[in-house]
Order: C-alpha cells, then structure tokens, then sequence
C-alpha cells in the first residue's frame, strides 16, 4: 500500500499561468524602501488627523458636559433654596400664626419646583454627552484600512 505524497504546486489543472492576487506586487515599480517611506507618511498624516479631530470633538462635548453641570449647579443652588425656605416656613409655622409660615412655604415650595425643571433638564443634557463619536468611527474605519493594506 504505497500513497504519493508528492505535491503539485503548480496550481489546480497543472498549468503555472494562473493568476494569483495574493503573490502580485501590488506596485512592482517601487522598492521596499519607497513604500515604507510612503507608508510611514501616511500613517503620520492619518495620525495627526485622528488627533485634530479628537480635540474639535472633545471641545464640543466640553461645551455639552459644562452647560450640564452649569445645570446641576442651579438645581444645587435652588435645592439649597427650598431647603432655606421650607426651614424658615416651619419654624414660623411653629413659632407665629399661620398666614406668614404659609406664604413662606409656598414659595420654598416653588423654589423647589424649579430645582426639579432643573435637575431633570441636566440629566437630560448630561445623557446627550456621547464621547467622541466620529473620532471613534473613524479610528474604527482606520484600523479596517489597514488591514485591508496589509493583506
């Protein structure tokens, strides 16, 4: 029982005229040394890109994140109000008659209304802040490029 392990590296039918994609220079007229150099150059173009774009993505989403928490610092602010007021109105509810520590309740109250506008306002903000969106897509479309380069 003898088997033949010879190899035939000459393609399927024989024949050493096939074309094949994957052996073929891609720019036969250059040399190693040109596309390294070419290549380098655009992989430093395409860096510098990459972080141009991340700092005009990041200041925008500075300007997004610092109107949130300007947002947050007024919801502080108007809780650290009702909570003033609706101390003030207890203890002149305690203290005197009724009429005034009722006046002082209703607009801690509205105080209140307003630190709650607020807060929900900046959590809406705070949630529309997405880091870096195109800067990510694009590093993704990059690192897609360079594989198809390599193969």
């Amino acid at each position: 029982m003898s088997t033949d392990r010879s190899t035939d590296f000459s393609g399927s039918n024989g024949s050493s005229d096939e074309f094949d994609p994957a052996t073929t220079p891609k720019r036969p007229d250059m040399s190693l040394g040109e596309l390294f150099s070419e290549m380098t150059g655009e992989l430093s173009t395409l860096f510098r890109k990459e972080v141009e774009l991340a700092k005009l993505e990041g200041k925008e989403e500075l300007k997004q994140a610092g109107a949130a928490a300007g947002m947050f610092a007024g919801a502080a602010v108007a809780g650290l109000l009702t909570a003033l007021f609706v101390s003030f109105a207890l203890a002149w509810l305690l203290d005197q008659a009724l009429n005034r520590a009722l006046s002082f309740l209703i607009v801690a109250l509205l105080w209140g209304l307003g630190a709650l506008i607020l807060l929900s306002t900046a959590k809406k903000k705070a949630q529309q802040v997405k880091p870096l969106p195109q800067t990510t897509q694009t590093l993704k479309e990059d690192v897609q490029w360079a594989k198809a380069q390599k193969s």
